[in-house]
């Protein structure tokens, strides 16, 4: 088994774990971290005793933005073994 290739791995994940504890830590400060679930596209709806909240434009963006990142990962990562 390639241990530099694991090593590579635990790297980014690592740093990926880290921006996602700092957005964490900062979404309060971001702004479009605030509106996260608060989109035109998401639904709620509301009872007397129950609600129900789907957060569609959030998924579809939140897809689109992860979608690309792993695209460039993939990308960058496929450059390197030429």
């Amino acid at each position: 088994m390639a241990t530099p290739a694991i090593g590579k791995g635990l790297i980014v994940l690592g740093l990926a774990i880290t921006l996602l504890g700092a957005a964490f830590l900062f979404a309060d400060r971001l702004p479009f971290l605030k509106s996260l679930g608060r989109l035109p596209g998401d639904m709620s709806f509301k009872g007397e005793n129950w609600q129900v909240h789907m957060p569609l434009a959030t998924s579809l963006i939140l897809s689109v933005v992860l979608s690309g990142i792993f695209w460039l990962i993939s990308y960058l990562g496929n450059r390197g073994g030429r």
